[in-house]
């Protein structure tokens, strides 16, 4: 099971929780994150991620579907 992850560079405040959280997914460009890769497989993680974004600039989907952040 593969996940697709981006985060909207114009939407992000660079706060960096979600590359502190998953360094090997996320990382910080001067004052924004960005994706190290996009697709990933189905990880909890990933998800606590997208939700502990205080900017939402994370989303993740499955085949289409966005599952995260969670409501």
């Amino acid at each position: 099971m593969s996940w697709h992850v981006e985060v909207d560079e114009h939407t992000c405040i660079g706060s960096g929780m979600c590359a502190s959280l998953m360094p090997e997914v996320f990382a910080l460009d001067g004052a924004v994150a960005h994706t190290v890769i996009s697709e990933v497989e189905g990880d909890e993680t990933v998800l606590d991620a997208a939700d502990s974004c205080p900017a939402m600039a994370i989303t993740v989907t499955d085949g289409g579907r966005e599952i995260g952040p969670r409501p």
